[in-house]
């Protein structure tokens, strides 16, 4: 038996192939689409999936206006931030996180209430803060990646 046609190959960032594809979140379950999302953003879905390399592809989340939240999420759940400085924790809603949205003054394809769910469900190290940079949120249908031929998925398709 020739054991070298049985060696394991590793992934590493050059041979990774990363695809950009587009979830649509209109009438989706914000928990459930983001923990998705997250499995896509880190590579869990891939067949060469590896924890300590960015293995995942590049995910466009469209109509996050139309995102829902079950019960009385959207005004009785609340995120904590803290700046740092005394008397400085933050405490806002997902509707406030989402008035934030709406505003035309954050950067192109930035969504707080996104950020802050998926961020929660990647590891909390320098690898997840790259893993997130690869989400781009967008409250419309349109977005500005067309260059990279982003493929459509359905979310529910995916375990």
């Amino acid at each position: 038996m020739d054991t070298l046609s049985y060696k394991t190959i590793f992934p590493n960032a050059q041979s990774v192939e990363k695809k950009w594809v587009v979830v649509d979140a209109t009438d989706q379950v914000l928990g459930r689409l983001c923990a998705k999302v997250a499995l896509i953003l880190r590579g869990k879905t891939k067949p060469s999936y590896s924890p300590n390399v960015d293995c995942g592809d590049n995910v466009i989340i469209i109509n996050a206006d139309k995102v829902r939240l079950t019960g009385n999420k959207l005004t009785d759940r609340q995120y904590t931030r803290f700046t740092g400085y005394p008397g400085g924790q933050r405490i806002l809603t997902p509707e406030q996180l989402m008035k934030k949205a709406a505003n035309k003054h954050l950067k192109p394809g930035y969504n707080p209430l996104f950020t802050k769910v998926v961020k929660g469900m990647l590891p909390k190290n320098r690898l997840g803060r790259a893993i997130i940079e690869n989400m781009h949120v967008y409250n419309g249908p349109s977005h500005p990646h067309e260059a990279q031929n982003p493929e459509v998925i359905d979310i529910n398709t995916i375990k």
